[in-house]
């Protein structure tokens, strides 16, 4: 008789492009995780060595057109897992990630439910512990995380709900919104990104820049214009 972790086959989806200063940390945490059958990196045309380190660390590599929704989407079609993680290529999942992921599926209505990690950032000042606190907030007050903390949904769930449409940009909330509020839960586990463009651009500036864009959306402006935007 198999055992119940035996039983979770989960495809970690990461698009890519240019990535290689920051893939190999994400990389390097799924090793081993027992639950992960397939690691998918879709690379948009990167002219660094991204594809190159993908494949030492033991992923599987697809190419695709330019933009995340188009890339996730091909790394979707191309995962063979009941389960899919997408992540991006400058989060990294933190230690136990796995135990939160085995609690949350094997939850009654783990199925028709995604799932997303607490959002963290590498950098010890105080802003970076605000800006978790206003995500957190996003979460459980406008159920509205984002792809920067990755996203766990079971296969059967993302092809009802139609899979990540080809957007150059807020290919996450165009997915989290047809999921719904009762289609989101928490993990519990964190994923910890980047704070290299915060620490680059200001928090303040970079946090504002990110909300003027999601009201955009929201107020109807295509993505491809506000992709030129966003930068």
């Amino acid at each position: 008789m198999r055992t119940y972790q035996e039983q979770i086959r989960i495809s970690v989806i990461i698009p890519t492009l240019n990535a290689a200063e920051t893939l190999a940390q994400p990389l390097a945490a799924l090793q081993g995780a027992a639950i992960v059958i397939e690691v998918v990196v879709v690379d948009g045309g990167s002219c660094d060595e991204t594809v190159t380190l993908a494949r030492a660390a033991g992923a599987r590599v697809v190419r695709a057109a330019r933009g995340r929704g188009t890339q996730l989407a091909a790394g979707a079609n191309a995962a063979s897992g009941d389960w899919l993680l997408f992540l991006h290529a400058d989060c990294c999942l933190e230690p136990g990630w796995q135990g939160a992921v085995r609690v949350f599926c094997a939850a009654p209505q783990a199925g028709g439910c995604a799932g997303y990690f607490d959002f963290a950032l590498d950098d010890p000042a105080p802003w970076a512990r605000r800006m978790e606190r206003i995500v957190a907030w996003r979460c459980r007050n406008l159920a509205l995380p984002y792809g920067d903390q990755g996203l766990l949904i079971a296969r059967s769930l993302y092809d009802t709900v139609g899979g990540f449409a080809a957007l150059p940009l807020m290919e996450d909330v165009d997915l989290v919104r047809r999921l719904g509020r009762r289609g989101l839960a928490r993990i519990g586990g964190r994923c910890i990104a980047s704070a290299r463009r915060y620490r680059q651009d200001g928090y303040w500036r970079r946090a504002l820049r990110n909300l003027f864009c999601l009201s955009l959306y929201f107020a109807g402006v295509p993505p491809h214009r506000i992709a030129r935007i966003y930068g």
